[in-house]
């Protein structure tokens, strides 16, 4: 069974405990302290595996825990690391905090092993704390706590081009002859039920990687029928071709389809309507030539003044279809080549090293106020604020640590200045 998110629980290894032990040897009266440092707890780490392809080992295992270390021993001996656990998944899988559904990684692009939660440190043995005044030192450091999270895991296609639709369209038919790609074909709604990839070949062009999104159907951002399952997917391509059934065989208008596509699109992600489409008018082969009530040139007309190129096609001639996909190519020559990577949005190590660390909000003088702390100072080093999720990431850490009340309470107005840690900010309310 295809399987595209999961939600699983990780947690990382205990620090093993310092030891307490002294000396014992022949001769020597009152030996030293020897208590050996504890282990350090295995990490959790995440690795692609591209062999695998679907979340499916995810949705039967749902816990994962890694080795804890070892107390430390008499003699100084230091007591063994745990083992780090390795998760493998498929390349594409995005991990999200599950309560907030804030991204921690992409395992995408050159990101293909990372660790999300690290082990607890080995406490210190009581060899550590003997001084001139306690030369008997009868404590040892514990080891550090683990760390535990609960993780969503969602596979989403690594596509340039994603085909979109309705049901029985036509889709699948075109992604099997344009590529290497051999979905299963029939004559009845939601006949593919996971993404299908091809790579398209083109003479004297680069090419590209297409997917067949399943058929979308009113109400797919609302979750009916398998509607985020699929839209998920639509997310990273850069490129959308809308295929309509322009001849109208099923009773549907195709104005109407794309304009449904669209506003589930829309409310699912609104950025998804930023991305260059195509129209791939499928069908025309059913369209009677003499037929002046051309619906082909209806869809033009209402979306190639909206800068929506509009192709007539047949996906099961190929009829048009050297036209649209040498023209998708351009189009993509003029987008980044780098994939779509989704940026960290929940930094494990801010949130759950030290969350109580203090900060100090104060007003400098009339018009300029500052703001410091241990754990401003590490937020701010994961975070990109020259991108927009990175920046309204800032602004929903300041608001939801209560910084902008203390903001408020010391009588700062909309235009003063706030600085932390080299960086100056207005404030608007």
């Amino acid at each position: 069974m295809f399987a595209d998110h999961a939600k699983i629980f990780i947690k990382s290894g205990k620090g093993g405990d310092g030891h307490v032990s002294f000396r014992r040897e022949l001769f020597v009266a009152a030996g030293g302290p020897d208590g050996g440092d504890g282990g350090k707890g295995g990490d959790i780490i995440f690795e692609v595996d591209d062999g695998l392809n679907t979340l499916t080992d995810f949705r039967h295992v749902r816990k994962y825990v890694a080795e804890s270390g070892e107390e430390g021993g008499k003699k100084n001996q230091h007591g063994k690391n745990g083992a780090d656990l390795i998760i493998k998944v498929p390349y594409g899988t995005v991990i999200k905090e599950a309560e907030t559904d804030k991204v921690i990684t992409d395992m995408s692009g050159d990101n293909r092993r990372e660790v999300i939660l690290k082990g607890g440190r080995g406490g210190k043995g009581n060899q550590h704390y003997a001084t001139a005044t306690m030369q008997v030192p009868k404590y040892a450091q514990p080891g550090k706590e683990s760390k535990e999270l609960w993780v969503k895991l969602e596979l989403k296609v690594i596509a340039d081009v994603g085909l979109v639709g309705f049901p029985n369209v036509g889709k699948s038919t075109l992604l099997s002859h344009v590529s290497n790609a051999t979905p299963k074909i029939a004559n009845y709604h939601f006949t593919t039920l996971n993404p299908h990839l091809g790579v398209v070949d083109l003479d004297g062009a680069k090419g590209f990687v297409m997917a067949d999104i399943p058929g979308l159907i009113e109400g797919a951002s609302e979750g009916i029928g398998l509607g985020h399952e699929f839209l998920r997917h639509i997310e990273r391509t850069k490129v959308l071709i809308h295929v309509v059934d322009a001849a109208g065989t099923e009773g549907r208008d195709p104005i109407e389809d794309i304009n449904t596509i669209n506003a589930e699109l829309e409310a699912y992600n609104p950025e998804l309507l930023k991305r260059p489409q195509v129209i791939a008018a499928n069908k025309t082969d059913a369209i009677y030539e003499g037929d002046e009530d051309n619906p082909v040139d209806k869809i033009k007309a209402e979306f190639e003044p909206k800068g929506i190129k509009v192709f007539p096609i047949s996906a099961v001639s190929g009829k048009g279809l050297k036209e649209l996909l040498y023209y998708v190519n351009n189009l993509l020559e003029t987008l980044d080549p780098e994939p779509v990577v989704f940026e960290k949005e929940f930094f494990v190590d801010t949130f759950m090293d030290n969350p109580d660390d203090p900060f100090t909000v104060e007003k400098i003088e009339d018009g300029l106020y500052s703001i410091e702390g241990p754990r401003i100072e590490k937020m701010l080093g994961y975070t990109n604020l020259e991108s927009e999720k990175g920046f309204i990431f800032f602004q929903n850490f300041m608001r939801d640590n209560g910084i902008l009340d203390e903001l408020k309470a010391l009588g700062i107005e909309v235009g003063d200045t706030v600085k932390i840690y080299g960086h100056e900010f207005d404030y608007y309310a």
